[in-house]
């Protein structure tokens, strides 16, 4: 009997870098096809702008660039998922009183118009019961919802449409780093995701593979080089190159206490949420996983792990897939780079 593989892509559009990984399934194999970054030159416009509060694709300019890198890389298949910015998404947690089940879904809508500093109308929202208790006289509940402008979707179907992909998903890129990190047999309890991107740093607590929150913050890897680039009087090109050979070196004592001092500010805000999540839920919480770029330098994982006394790993979204072995050393280097496109790619096989 012959079994045929489906190919999909996941995409994850960044402020300045494109990542894209194609897989195959067959059965219940899924195969690394293919992986591509492309970085966005440090004088080049940025691929995203602001709308409001959020995050804006270039679709254009977007377009342009995929549409090259498909042609250099051969990629034919048209079916696509994209991550969406974490900072674009609202997310938010709310309780409702005992009701019936038929009123959970108007009650919801009535709840959702105090939480989204939107009208309704400029977003599509999504939400997800995450508690329920059953009391007299019906079910309490406690809710995550989920909002994103109508302008930021738009935006992505734009880009769709002009390089002819088929758009089988979008999803908050907090939900695509949990499908490629968070791995079934390997986490039970709540797992801390943090995900240091160049623009900004998303915290989310995941327990049985449920959101149960999300925050963002400014803290980032382009903060980290700035902040090294005026304390040593360097450019950012140098700066950065800095940060990445040197990292958390202790006999480098210069540029170590310079991103230490920062660094710290972001593990005191993890270490508020795992706090605030264990207390509140009763419920220990003893894994943290790294993603994004900034996460694999140096000594980052052990600092972190020394200062909230968890088991710290980085993610390492590939191993989950098929590929040749003589790629294992490079996969495991850039892997927690490709963990949301990763995780949206296997989205997409599944639509």
């Amino acid at each position: 009997m012959q079994f045929f593989s489906k190919r999909a892509m996941g995409i994850d559009i960044g402020a300045a870098s494109i990542k894209v990984v194609e897989l195959s399934a067959s059965g219940d194999k899924k195969t690394l096809e293919n992986y591509l970054e492309f970085k966005l030159p440090k004088t080049a416009v940025p691929l995203k702008t602001f709308y409001g509060n959020s995050m804006l694709l270039l679709s254009n300019e977007v377009s342009d660039i995929l549409q090259a890198l498909f042609k250099k890389a051969k990629i034919e298949i048209r079916k696509v998922a994209f991550s969406i910015p974490d900072f674009s998404t609202f997310f938010t947690t709310f309780d409702l009183p005992p009701m019936t089940e038929a009123e959970i879904p108007r009650a919801i809508e009535f709840e959702a118009r105090h939480h989204i500093p939107l009208p309704l109308s400029e977003v599509v929202f999504d939400w997800q019961i995450i508690e329920k208790e059953q009391v007299a006289p019906g079910v309490k509940l406690k809710v995550l919802l989920v909002a994103v402008p109508n302008k930021v979707l738009d935006s992505y179907q734009r880009l769709g449409a002009l390089c002819n992909l088929e758009v089988k998903g979008l999803e908050a890129e907090v939900f695509g780093l949990m499908r490629s990190s968070v791995k079934a047999g390997k986490h039970w309890g709540p797992v801390c995701l943090v995900d240091i991107g160049w623009q900004s740093t998303t915290v989310s607590i995941v327990d049985k593979m449920i959101l149960r929150a999300s925050h963002s913050f400014d803290f980032s890897s382009s903060s980290l080089t700035k902040v090294l680039s005026k304390a040593l009087g360097l450019s950012e090109e140098q700066a950065e190159d800095l940060k990445n050979r040197e990292g958390l070196d202790p006999k480098n004592e210069q540029v170590a206490g310079v991103l230490l001092k920062e660094i710290d500010t972001l593990a005191l805000e993890v270490e508020k949420i795992c706090a605030n999540f264990s207390q509140t839920n009763n419920n220990p919480l003893n894994d943290v996983i790294l993603a994004g770029g900034a996460s694999v330098l140096f000594g980052l994982k052990e600092y972190f792990a020394s200062r909230l006394k968890k088991n710290v790993q980085i993610t390492d979204p590939f191993s989950v897939f098929a590929y040749p072995p003589i790629l294992q050393n490079r996969l495991e280097e850039i892997g927690a780079s490709f963990a949301v496109a990763s995780g949206v790619a296997m989205m997409a096989l599944e639509a």
